[in-house]
């Protein structure tokens, strides 16, 4: 582990949560300095969330447990598009009415792992297309296309291996990088926003907004990624043998949430309890190379407090 000295990167270091930092020496003073209000953007494509975007959420909640404001951006403005990153083809475009639909319902899990409200490290949700639905387009390419060049949108994998996959990339995704990184300015003119966090497939998107904010409004801006989260026996996150593992209950029922926790590979239960639940530190190495009825009783654990995270504690019999 890298050696921080603010309660948020030590946090989010000793969990797991790090892979890529853009500059890991001033974040790091920064948060040791002020609060520092951190979003990530999740698209309304349907009307619940899957264990694929657990890890960002509780990248918020570490934010929030280390005394900075977490932002939940919903993309009800670019989610007309879809990212495109390292996607194998374009996604079904969706109406105003099933956006919406989708937030109020995907809003209720948040409501589980973060605390809202009005105060200083208080989470917040807002909505990109409160911004994106009013910009004039032409006025849009003349003041925030002239920073990016084709050449380095090109470059970035993201956009390479849909391209290399012979898969057609149409003009409306290959603008989603520019939306985006528009957001990251939009929500630092608005919140105070210094800091973008995704995964790593984010990349390429959250340099784009940190250079936007640089070179047109002179701030510093940052980012950070986590890491490509796979199975110990390589399979994605977030599916199962059934299908997508969702967090609304409306979507999966609470036993077969509980299951897909506690039917983790052996090899995935303490990196698991790092990232996915508040089990101290000390207790989830204690459970480091278990065995047996050891490592059974660390699988129950993870299935219990992942559970109880997203769908609530159950009521006492």
């Amino acid at each position: 582990m890298t050696s921080y000295s603010s309660s948020l990167l030590k946090l989010l270091d000793e969990r797991g949560y790090i892979h890529q930092l853009t500059d890991a020496a001033s974040l790091d003073a920064l948060a040791q300095r002020e609060i520092v209000p951190g979003y990530i953007g999740f698209d309304p494509t349907a009307s619940s969330l899957h264990v694929g975007h657990l890890v960002s959420i509780m990248l918020l909640r570490r934010m929030q447990e280390a005394g900075h404001k977490p932002v939940v951006l919903m993309g009800g403005g670019t989610g007309k598009i879809g990212d495109p990153s390292f996607k194998d083809e374009a996604r079904k475009l969706l109406d105003d009415e099933t956006i919406a639909s989708n937030v109020a319902s995907i809003k209720r899990v948040f409501e589980r792992f973060l605390k809202f409200g009005d105060g200083p490290t208080d989470a917040v949700m807002v909505n990109n297309a409160d911004w994106l639905d009013r910009l004039q387009y032409m006025e849009l390419l003349h003041d925030i296309g002239e920073h990016f060049t084709i050449n380095r949108m090109m470059a970035f994998d993201s956009v390479k291996l849909r391209l290399g996959r012979e898969q057609s990339l149409t003009f409306l995704e290959f603008n989603y990088m520019i939306l985006q990184a528009y957001d990251f300015a939009e929500l630092n003119r608005r919140l105070g926003c210094k800091l973008q966090l995704g995964g790593s497939d984010q990349w390429g998107n959250i340099v784009n907004g940190i250079e936007l904010g640089r070179r047109r409004d002179g701030v510093e801006l940052f980012g950070l990624t986590t890491p490509l989260l796979t199975t110990a026996d390589g399979q994605k996150m977030g599916k199962s043998l059934g299908g997508a593992v969702w967090l609304n209950e409306d979507m999966l029922p609470r036993q077969q949430y509980y299951d897909f926790w506690r039917n983790s590979h052996n090899d995935d239960v303490t990196r698991f309890l790092r990232l996915f639940t508040d089990i101290p530190m000390a207790e989830i190495d204690g459970l480091e190379g278990a065995q047996g009825e050891e490592l059974e009783e660390g699988k129950q654990l993870l299935a219990e407090a992942a559970t109880t995270l997203c769908r609530g504690a159950l009521p006492l019999q």
